[in-house]
């Protein structure tokens, strides 16, 4: 009866080896991932700061003073 299911047991053996390194392949895509998604979060911060204060400057500019401030 043992020789019936040592076949099984290694094919199984072999399918979780297996499943073990995708998972951990997938684990390290992940990270890679979330890394990226932080550093373009931080990019877009900066891009949108940077716009913000570009608009702002513009605002200043176009507003003319009255007569009696210059």
């Amino acid at each position: 009866m043992n020789e019936e299911f040592t076949p099984r047991l290694e094919r199984m053996e072999a399918h979780l080896t297996h499943l073990e390194h995708q998972v951990e392949q997938l684990n390290q895509v992940l990270i890679q991932q979330d890394k990226l998604v932080e550093f373009l979060k931080k990019q877009v911060k900066r891009q949108s700061d940077v716009l913000e204060s570009m608009e702002l400057e513009r605002i200043k500019s176009n507003q003319t003073k009255p007569p009696h401030y210059q």
